[in-house]
């Protein structure tokens, strides 16, 4: 006979394997883990918000197991069903309540997987300021910036927490604003947050499966380009395209065309070298995509990058968890220059700890005050 508690937990794993996420879901509902990452079934390691990694316990029985579970998730979503297979051996994947998963099979040695946890949803720019990401000054120019519909897009590394200040940023729209998300797999999450964002529609795009066709596209592919395409009937005022890791810089460019003050995500390590990273994107997509198209492009539409840094502590010798910090670093102002280049202005550029502090103030971002930008952070508040 299994007492109560036994009896308790035999459910909630049963009910767990069968409408959750089987052994994983004590782990994605633990608010203070944001990484979880698996290198085989039985070799776990949580990442905590403060940076600490602890290892966590074995996710299933063995590496068939545990591949069997992922092919599972990727075919239990009737609305965007993805493939895992060894045909398709990656797997980008949204997960009930909002974390990201990432695995791949049978390119590894073993199964590996990443789940990033989004633990920061209803965030706003006075939020990012508590925390210390941003300074006050930093935080007055975006939501002027927002407010006067500029385009921005925010460049950082992995982890540094571009998707939360793409969040707050939103939350400076209007909530009577005509939105559209458009993203590869749902991650901003908008669309569940009515009290905010009362007009809105949210786009994910889908892989597809089995053969190619003459177009080399799979059966049931839609891409961000697609979806970016049919989207400008949907009587929309601005465009948010999520992370642009390759060829849906495109569908960005499409979106910043088709509605003013469009925002999106990139990796980057610098301001300027997020410029480079879009360019060599766009490129990507083939050879009817010119350099020069692409810095066009950039300079055209694009009129603010903001840069997030993650600085990773280490653990000390006294057995402190290591800290992690996340700022913003740089505010880079971009315009058209000579031959369509851009040209850009630091806007606030990285002080002595790397931290955001003000340098020059282009005339266009001086008479963002009239959007209730205050400043007087620069000198005496007048346009470098």
């Amino acid at each position: 006979t299994i007492t109560p508690d036994q009896q308790q937990q035999l459910v909630t794993a049963v009910f767990d394997s069968l409408f959750g996420l089987g052994r994983l879901q004590p782990l994605v509902d633990d608010d203070n883990i944001e990484n979880i990452e698996i290198n085989g079934y039985d070799n776990v390691l949580l990442q905590y918000a403060d940076g600490q990694l602890v290892p966590g316990p074995a996710v299933a029985d063995s590496d068939e197991e545990l591949i069997e579970f992922l092919q599972f998730l990727a075919s239990r979503s009737q609305s965007n069903e993805r493939p895992f297979s060894p045909a398709s051996p990656e797997l980008h994947l949204r997960l009930d309540g909002g974390s990201r998963l990432a695995a791949n099979a049978w390119i590894t040695p073993r199964p590996a997987v990443v789940i990033r946890r989004h633990r920061l949803s209803r965030i706003t720019l006075e939020d990012l300021v508590v925390r210390e990401m941003l300074s006050p000054e930093a935080a007055s120019l975006l939501a002027a910036a927002v407010r006067a519909r500029m385009s921005i897009v925010v460049s950082g590394p992995q982890g540094a927490g571009k998707t939360t200040l793409v969040r707050a940023l939103c939350a400076e729209l209007d909530p009577w604003e005509r939105v559209g998300t458009l993203e590869t797999e749902y991650e901003l999450h908008l669309h569940e947050m009515p009290e905010r964002h009362r007009r809105i529609t949210a786009w994910e795009a889908r892989p597809g499966s089995g053969e190619r066709g003459a177009d080399g596209r799979a059966a049931g592919e839609i891409t961000l380009d697609q979806i970016v395409y049919g989207s400008f009937r949907f009587n929309l005022e601005r465009f948010i395209v999520g992370e642009v890791r390759g060829k849906e810089v495109l569908a960005m460019f499409k979106a910043m065309q088709g509605g003013a003050g469009s925002m999106s995500t990139t990796h980057a390590h610098e301001a300027t070298a997020a410029i480079e990273r879009l360019v060599g994107a766009a490129m990507e997509a083939g050879p009817h995509v010119s350099e020069q198209y692409a810095y066009r492009q950039v300079a055209e539409h694009i009129d603010l990058i903001v840069q997030v840094r993650l600085e990773a502590g280490h653990s000390s010798s006294d057995g402190k968890a290591p800290q992690r910090r996340r700022y913003v670093s740089e505010i880079l102002y971009v315009e058209s220059g000579e031959n369509g280049r851009p040209a850009t202005t630091h806007v606030f550029q990285p002080g002595p700890d790397g931290r955001a502090v003000p340098g020059s103030l282009p005339q266009p971002l001086a008479a963002l005050t009239r959007f209730g930008f205050n400043s007087a952070g620069f000198t005496g508040g007048q346009a470098a």
